[in-house]
């Protein structure tokens, strides 16, 4: 082969390389953005919620623990505190731009977000925004996080905000969470630890 023809036959070679490509732009140009999956679906839909149970919180010598009543809805969180008796701990209520609560004192205080708000009321943080999505297993939208999960796809492990939250449920076949452990670590952690004995979901939490 001469010079001439191995210098056509690169020539060749290099245009067919280049269409190649270009076939290869346009395709991937032409085609759909990844499907978001389910989780992140959810993540998007803040549905309203009514759960009751027990929580209890731990910062050092500082902390809180009773049976709790939550409503949740997009634009109102209502959450009351008693005792395992029922005398009545703490009402909070608020939304994204103020919250208060009552406590058993009569003593009102408020501030601008709940990890403010429990922390002047109960001497630790209760991230109620946050927690608000990760008791039911979702991340809290548009913020990073990183998940695990158990044999069965269920998430066991959520971290985001600086916290870590770890799962259980109370059987195989359940697809929500019964128990959740969240621990903010640090030197001087907090530990928030809430068992989910009644969940509903509702169309108005209010």
């Amino acid at each position: 082969m001469t010079a001439g023809t191995t210098r056509r036959v690169s020539g060749v070679a290099r245009l067919a390389a280049l269409g190649a490509v270009a076939v290869l732009l346009a395709a991937c140009a032409s085609l759909p953005p990844p499907a978001p999956s389910a989780a992140e679906a959810l993540s998007s839909v803040d549905a309203p919620f009514s759960l009751g149970g027990r929580i209890s919180a731990r910062r050092g010598d500082a902390g809180v623990a009773g049976n709790f009543a939550w409503t949740h809805d997009p634009q109102h969180d209502a959450i009351d505190l008693a005792t395992p008796l029922g005398q009545t701990l703490a009402q909070l209520s608020g939304n994204a731009q103020e919250v208060s609560v009552r406590l058993s004192d009569g003593r009102v205080e408020s501030a601008s977000s709940w990890s403010a708000l429990t922390q002047k009321a109960f001497g630790v943080t209760i991230p109620v925004d946050g927690l608000a999505w990760w008791i039911r297993a979702l991340p809290r939208p548009q913020a990073r996080y990183g998940v695990e999960r158990d044999a069965s796809g269920r998430v066991s492990v959520l971290r985001q905000d600086g916290w870590d939250v770890v799962y259980a449920y109370a059987d195989d076949a359940s697809r929500q969470p019964a128990r959740a452990t969240l621990r903010y670590p640090g030197a001087d952690p907090i530990e928030v630890r809430v068992v989910v004995d009644r969940r509903e979901t509702t169309g108005s939490a209010r």
